[in-house]
């Protein structure tokens, strides 16, 4: 409808053909034969005009119009000067049906086939001046309708992928954090669970109290699943130092970890730093058989300005070439985008090491 509203606008100029048809003094004859080609020229136009929105060949259209074209002229030669108005509908559906780079040619082909038609027709170029600028016009301004609806067109799709993009991004922050918090929490349960398993019959105190930690920790990891996916948990520093001594005791590794750091730290920074933590840990008592294990948080000068470094190692036995799983590529992509990055390997002969490094940039 809104197509039609538009194409409406431009079918007024066929006032000027209509009206010659019914009272210029034309024999019953020619009108009979001047209105069906006026209609076949009309019905024309609109299936190029209404057909623009599906990709049609090149060669089709410019067929199409050469029919157009020709209908025009054949019309005005033999009717008059008033039919010249048909060359404005040309240039138009040449514009709105071709790309740009031949639309100009064909609107400026238009133009000067009127012109010459005008010259040849009686007193058509009394008519002339008033036909050029619209033929110009009006086939120029469906080359900038039709850009501004391909344009539109692609907007849409580019929104509709950033939208899909947007999507897959929240679901990898969903299956990171996810890995994150079960591996870890579910990883302290596994053992906790062997532990209370020993120590039966012969210890049930103690067994009791690693099923009540068990219960903690279910807990916890509950809430925390819940707030990961309402997209709220930011974990802390000192809330995963924490957790790091307990559950390396609970493993029976000797913790040396520092203290939480003094100054307040970007969110975005301390939520990295307290992932990679986690992730760390979690290796160290689930793969590396170590019996110690280390936590340094040092600030670093470098040429590119400040950057906080975390680092855990332990002593445990050396082992193949260090590949990345699902949670060190999880916190890569995390400190990647901070402008930071990730380093994991064995030292030397035994152990292993994992460090984060975050940027601070200019901090208060």
């Amino acid at each position: 409808m809104v197509r039609m509203l538009w194409i409406s606008i431009w079918l007024l100029y066929l006032s000027a053909p209509v009206t010659d048809l019914v009272s210029g003094g034309h024999s019953l004859g020619t009108r009979l034969l001047g209105g069906l080609g006026l209609a076949a020229f009309v019905a024309w136009y609109l299936v190029l005009v209404f057909r623009t929105a599906r990709p049609m060949p090149v060669r089709r259209v410019l067929l199409s119009l050469a029919v157009l074209a020709t209908q025009a002229m054949v019309l005005s030669l033999t009717l008059g000067r008033e039919w010249l108005v048909l060359f404005v509908y040309v240039a138009i559906s040449s514009g709105a049906a071709l790309p740009a780079r031949y639309a100009r040619w064909t609107v400026l082909g238009t133009t000067a086939l009127l012109a010459v038609t005008a010259n040849a027709v009686p007193g058509g170029t009394a008519y002339l001046a008033g036909l050029l600028i619209p033929a110009l016009m009006g086939g120029f301004a469906m080359v900038g309708v039709r850009a501004l609806i391909r344009t539109t067109i692609e907007l849409r799709e580019a929104r509709a992928t950033v939208a899909q993009l947007a999507a897959n991004e929240e679901r990898l922050r969903m299956a990171r954090d996810l890995h994150d918090l079960l591996g870890h929490s579910l990883s302290l349960i596994t053992l906790k669970s062997e532990l209370a398993g020993r120590m039966l019959p012969g210890q049930p105190q103690e067994a009791a109290r690693q099923v009540a930690d068990i219960e903690q920790v279910s807990r916890q990891a509950l809430v925390d699943v819940r707030e990961a996916v309402s997209g709220y948990r930011r974990p802390t520093l000192p809330g995963e130092l924490a957790g790091a001594r307990t559950a390396l005791a609970a493993a029976g590794v000797l913790a040396d970890l520092p203290s939480p750091p003094s100054d307040d730290l970007p969110e975005e920074v301390e939520s990295a730093l307290a992932w990679s933590l986690r992730e760390a840990v979690t290796n160290v008592v689930r793969h590396s058989g170590a019996k110690r294990c280390r936590v340094t948080l040092e600030t670093r000068q470098t040429l590119d300005g400040p950057v906080l470094e975390l680092t855990v190692t332990d002593d445990g036995p050396a082992g193949g070439p260090s590949t990345f799983g699902n949670g060190l590529t999880g916190l890569t992509e995390r400190l990647t985008a901070l402008g930071g990055g990730l380093s994991a390997g064995s030292p030397g002969r035994s152990g292993f090491a994992l460090t984060a490094r975050v940027p601070l940039g200019s901090r208060p």
